[in-house]
Formats: C-alpha cells, structure tokens, sequence
C-alpha cells in the first residue's frame, strides 16, 4: 500500500520527543503514512530513525528542502523559533518551517524565553494522543474521501 500522506517530524538535541511521536504514529498507522525525521543534529535523526521512521535527514539544508514537501510538520513549538534549541534552529530552519504549505502541529512543550498564555501544561504522551486522535485521524479520513 503506498503511503497516503508525508509527515515530517523535525526535532534537536537527542531527538527524545520526535522519537515518541514517530513510534505512537507507526503504531497507529503502520506504513499508511511516510514519516521523515529531521533533525536539527545527526544524534537526534538517529534516534528517530530507530523509533521507525522510513527515513532521515539532518542539518539546515535537509530541513529547508524537505519540508517544503511535507503535508504535515509535527515539532515542539520552538521549530518556529529562530535560535531556538540552545541555537540549533537556524533562522533558516524557522522560515522555512513557517513558510510551509504543511500543516504544522506544534507541542508545546517550551525550554526556551517563550511563553504561550492559555496552554495547559500535560505530560508528553497526552499531547501525542492528542495529535494522533484529534489532528492526524481525521486528516486520514478527509484524504481517503478525495
């Protein structure tokens, strides 16, 4: 079955809270969907590779051409925030995030001077749950209708 959609999942660091997207979204939807993980550092890619993603990139270019072909981009919030992730979001990473068709699912989960007024704080696998029954499911449904 070919893959119905493209998810780009962009994260840094060690790549710890796009490896728990990526292993909730293949449990949900197996090969139904391609996940690409991007990460800021080749440490964080490498874990999202092992969490299942079909496949990998890392560094400022990888990030810049490849969600300009995503239809979705699933990160922490501060993907948009230039200097973000103790500096590993180039302000080119951030434009080209923004700029995006994709729709952007952004947790928000914040280590930086950001503060988003009205989010309620949750634990990280509450947020995933959220993004797999509330954003991604029904994005399924409206594409399996065309």
């Amino acid at each position: 079955m070919e893959p119905v959609m493209t998810i780009c999942v962009v994260d840094g660091q060690g790549g710890g809270i796009g490896s728990a997207v990526i292993k909730r979204l293949k449990e949900e939807f197996e090969e139904r969907i391609e996940i690409i993980a991007l990460g800021t550092n080749a440490i964080a890619t490498a874990n999202m590779l092992k969490a299942r993603a079909n496949k990998g990139a890392s560094g400022e270019n990888a990030i810049v051409r490849t969600v300009a072909m995503a239809d979705i981009i699933i990160g922490p919030l501060n993907i948009l925030a230039a200097h973000s992730m103790l500096g590993e979001i180039t302000p080119k990473m951030a434009e080209a995030i923004g700029k995006s068709n994709a729709r952007k699912i952004l947790i928000p989960l914040i280590r930086e001077s950001l503060e988003v007024v009205g989010v309620v704080s949750e634990p990280l696998p509450h947020l995933i749950e959220r993004i797999v029954q509330n954003h991604i499911k029904p994005y399924m449904t409206l594409i399996n209708k065309e």
